[in-house]
Parts: C-alpha cells; structure tokens; sequence
C-alpha cells in the first residue's frame, strides 16, 4: 500500500484560462504562482490547484446538482461578507446549508466558476468527522 503524506494540488478543468485566472484571482482571493500556455497554477492559503485548459466542454453536474465540487474554508467572519461579494458580482449561490453532522459540519454555499465547476465556501466547525467518531 502506498502512504500518502499530503495533497500537493489538484487540477480545475477550464475553457479560457484568462478567465479562470480573473475568477480564481478576483472572486475567489487566490494567489496566482505561475503560469504556462496550458495552465495556470495558483495557492490558496497553503494548498495548491492548478487551472489547465480543457479541449472538452466542462459540466461535471446536471442543472443546480453539487455532488462534484471543490470546497474552500472561510472563517466565520468572512463568511457572511462572501455571500454578499459573490451576489455583488452576479454569481448566484446554488445552495446553501448549516451541515451539523456528517464528515464536514459547519455553514457552506454552493455555486458555479465560469465553466460551471461548482465550488463550495464553508465555515468548517467541525471535520473530517470520520465514520464511527461521536
């Protein structure tokens, strides 16, 4: 079995790169580290992701679904304003909930990149809560 110590990155599909790059930079507060003509690398807090370009058209959920997202934490004060920034700019929160159980407990909102990745903001309060763990 391997051991894995840590995630290094791992890759949004994109459609436009300079866009995604605005997106990531602008809306989502990332820092971008470098880039090259097929992707974009960026940092968020101490995690990495990297943007890279798609040939084929993105939709990784039918409609409003959520199931395949990415999930950023936010502090509880940063939250609220979120919500506030991303209505600002036109981007509709697709869903939105206070979980209290599960594997990541704590207020999160869902909605969509430019290509219709979906991403989720959450104050994490709780997690990873593991299977069996009170």
């Amino acid at each position: 079995m391997l051991k894995i110590q840590d995630v290094v990155h791992f890759t949004i599909p994109v459609t436009d790169l300079d866009r995604s790059e605005k997106f990531y930079t602008e809306v989502m507060g990332m820092e971008r580290l470098r880039r090259n003509s097929h992707m974009v690398f960026m940092r968020a807090g101490t995690d990495c992701l990297v943007l890279t370009r798609s040939e084929k058209s993105i939709d990784p959920n039918a409609g409003d679904a959520h199931d395949i997202h990415h999930a950023f934490r936010v502090t509880a004060s940063v939250y609220e304003r979120a919500k506030d920034f991303l209505a600002e700019k036109g981007i509709r929160i697709i869903k939105e909930e206070d979980r209290r159980s599960g594997t990541f407990q704590g207020r999160s909102a869902y909605f969509h990149d430019p290509d219709r990745n979906v991403l989720e903001i959450i104050d994490l309060v709780r997690g990873p809560v593991a299977e069996g763990e009170a």
